[in-house]
């Protein structure tokens, strides 16, 4: 049985504003999950209906095998989650967050105890354990808020946007955290807006954007599927890199064109052989490329890819859009 399964899950707000538009994925039990696309995409009311915090406007889901608009109550048994802000009282001590939150799960006595002990053990916080969290970074912080969605041992794990806001040492820290509860068989599903994040850790992602998912599969075999390399000419202004843009296409050797403002985007077999072709026929044309660069496909290349236009451009223009 699949630890989530989702189908054609639709969210639209007041107004007609369109969050989700039939969104569909599996987790299998034990795997780390990614759900991978910029801010406003889809990303954080996908979690929020899967741990029951909103309900979906159409579709399905099934969490440990409950259902969340029918099952509640045992979806919240099952699952931890950790949210994009810090749920820890910065006036209590490590110890008494953890002690609280297991409370709130009906947890008590010599078990509660012991369990707070082993998870501050655990996340390198048994030193700091009976300090008040005013007093810890942010990386500290970070590793309390995931313990605390562990005291109840959890069958599922949700981390939205779990690193950001961390420094690069504290991301890696937690990095290395999630790869450990991984390796003990938890399921953990995480969103993020880095793309070496979703690479590093996720076993199979999905991207979303604007509210649906655009593609799926594993890190590895979705960059495998674009062929060649990438080249990236950077023309310094967009009026320029437009009109560059049908002499790009036909040149010899590329096989698709994709334009960010002043930048363009090639296909090419290869990279480095295509380099002095595509720049001696821009110039002969009269343009000049104030920056080329060449390099093999990664999650950025199968997201422009897959949408047309680059992750930076998606993380500031898709907000939930009102319904045409």
């Amino acid at each position: 049985m699949d630890a989530i399964a989702v189908e054609d899950l639709r969210k639209t707000y007041r107004g007609g504003v369109e969050a989700l538009r039939g969104v569909s994925f599996t987790v299998q039990a034990g795997e780390v999950f990614g759900l991978l696309g910029p801010n406003g995409a889809g990303k954080s009311t996908t979690v929020k209906i899967l741990t029951t915090l909103s309900t979906p406007s159409a579709g399905r889901a099934q969490v440990a095998g409950r259902d969340v608009v029918r099952e509640p109550r045992e979806v919240r048994r099952r699952i931890g989650c950790v949210g994009q802000s810090s749920g820890v009282d910065v006036n209590s001590s490590g110890r008494e967050n953890l002690l609280l939150q297991g409370r709130l799960h009906g947890m008590a006595g010599p078990e509660l105890g012991s369990r707070a002990a082993q998870l501050l053990e655990l996340f390198e916080l048994a030193a700091a354990g009976d300090r008040m969290v005013r007093t810890y970074s942010g990386g500290m912080k970070r590793r309390l808020d995931v313990a605390m969605g562990l005291v109840h041992r959890p069958v599922v794990l949700f981390l939205d946007e779990p690193t950001t806001g961390l420094d690069p040492e504290s991301r890696a820290n937690l990095w290395s955290e999630v790869r450990r509860l991984a390796g003990e068989g938890l399921t953990i599903l995480m969103t993020t807006h880095y793309l070496e994040e979703a690479d590093q850790l996720a076993q199979r992602l999905a991207i979303i954007d604007r509210g649906q998912i655009v593609a799926a599969g594993t890190p590895d075999a979705l960059k495998g599927a674009l062929e060649g390399d990438r080249l990236r000419l950077e023309l310094g202004d967009a009026e320029r890199a437009a009109a560059a843009e049908p002499l790009l296409r036909a040149t010899e050797g590329v096989a698709s064109v994709l334009r960010d403002g002043a930048v363009l985007f090639a296909r090419v077999a290869h990279g480095g052989r295509a380099i002095p072709v595509v720049v001696g026929a821009l110039e002969r044309a009269g343009f000049t490329t104030e920056e080329v660069a060449a390099s093999r496909p990664s999650l950025d290349d199968v997201y422009l890819h897959a949408t047309g236009h680059t992750f930076s451009e998606g993380d500031a223009a898709e907000k939930p859009r009102p319904r045409p």
